[in-house]
């Protein structure tokens, strides 16, 4: 039997399956055993499947916004004319009816878009193409999922079914749960707080799917078997995502009030250029970057091209590393001006957390 015929086995049985406390560890087993499948699915044996062309597109720039989502919802109009209209770099390589990438400069930052093709079709039946497009959309820093406002609801959850069953997490962040290894001394399940899903059953039943008999476990929130499972696996890529809700030129202003309410959306119109600032400044958000002006000795700071790094790896090493691996060497310390110190200019050293728009001088030895 193959992976898929064994993968609609086990989605049947869960969906036969009532969930209750008697079921839990039973249902945990089953989900532990389909994650291993996708797995399978997501790295095959022998490594086949080669890369195929057009897909490995070189990052470039501060951050990577992939588009996805199905044919003819507008994502090609959506890259060329948000490139066309933001772009000082409208660096297009055709390549052939696969990934096309686009680069557009926003607030001094340099963001690289992906329109990835066909990410629904045969992506979850591990057909080759589907699984490298799913490859180049765990790289990037942001998804934007481009719906047609006409059918949002029932593509947004199909799309997120597919990306979910690749180990992408979209706008989550990592489970709360510490897991080690060990020798001997069996399982040992900590809980900081209140379970409302897992057992010690539950999880011994999971983990003797891995052949995991000695680990030490802490649940630091109310987890469920899905957390644990992907913390065991460990590929799962937590990436944020931004629905836009593409085509409003078709709505009615009442059904637009509707739509602005649902959580991480933006509605577009891709074709008219309707409402791009609202979505550059949404994706500005999620990407969290922090930028950074250097100022040289006795001169003004420069504010045209600033490093840009990213939120939690903003510590001043973080910025000397980024501009040249040698700074650090030589390394004294730094003088910053901005939000991140309580005066101005203030001597810091190199952990430092810098926040956006600080400016900062290093100072050798």
């Amino acid at each position: 039997m193959g992976i898929l015929e064994k993968i609609s086995e086990i989605e049947a049985e869960m969906a036969r399956t009532q969930k209750n406390k008697a079921t839990s560890g039973h249902l945990g087993l089953l989900k532990a055993r389909l994650a291993k499948l996708r797995r399978e699915l997501m790295t095959p044996k022998g490594g086949g499947g080669g890369t195929g062309e057009g897909f490995d597109v070189a990052k470039t720039g501060d951050a990577r916004v992939g588009f996805v989502g199905f044919p003819s919802v507008g994502k090609s109009t959506l890259l060329s004319n948000l490139a066309g209209v933001y772009s000082e770099v409208a660096a297009y390589e055709f390549t052939t009816l696969t990934t096309v990438p686009g680069v557009i400069r926003y607030k001094g930052a340099k963001i690289q878009l992906l329109d990835l093709p066909g990410i629904i079709e045969g992506a979850k039946d591990g057909k080759g193409r589907g699984r490298q497009v799913i490859a180049v959309a765990r790289t990037c820093s942001l998804i934007l999922i481009v719906l047609d406002v006409l059918k949002p609801l029932h593509h947004k959850k199909i799309i997120e079914r597919e990306l979910e069953g690749f180990g992408i997490r979209l706008n989550k962040k990592p489970p709360n749960i510490s897991f080690r290894k060990k020798e001997k001394g069996g399982v040992n399940l900590t809980a900081t707080c209140a379970q409302s899903q897992l057992d010690l059953d539950t999880v011994k039943t999971i983990l003797s799917e891995y052949k995991i008999h000695n680990a030490d476990i802490t649940l630091r929130s109310d987890s469920s078997a899905d957390d644990l499972i992907d913390v065991i696996e460990g590929n799962r890529a937590y990436i944020p995502c931004i629905f836009v809700l593409n085509k409003i030129d078709q709505i009615s202003i009442v059904e637009l009030d509707v739509i602005y309410k649902i959580p991480h959306c933006v509605p577009i119109s891709a074709h008219h250029k309707w409402n791009f600032d609202d979505l550059l400044e949404k994706m500005w958000e999620y990407l969290s970057l922090v930028r950074i002006y250097t100022k040289p000795k006795g001169q003004l700071p420069d504010y045209e091209a600033p490093v840009v790094l990213k939120c939690g790896q903003s510590s001043v090493e973080d910025f000397c590393t980024n501009l040249h691996k040698a700074i650090m060497k030589e390394f004294k310390y730094a003088l910053v001006w901005g939000s991140s110190v309580k005066h101005t200019p203030q001597k810091v050293g190199k952990e430092h957390l810098l926040d956006d728009e600080d400016v900062i001088q290093i100072v050798k030895k």
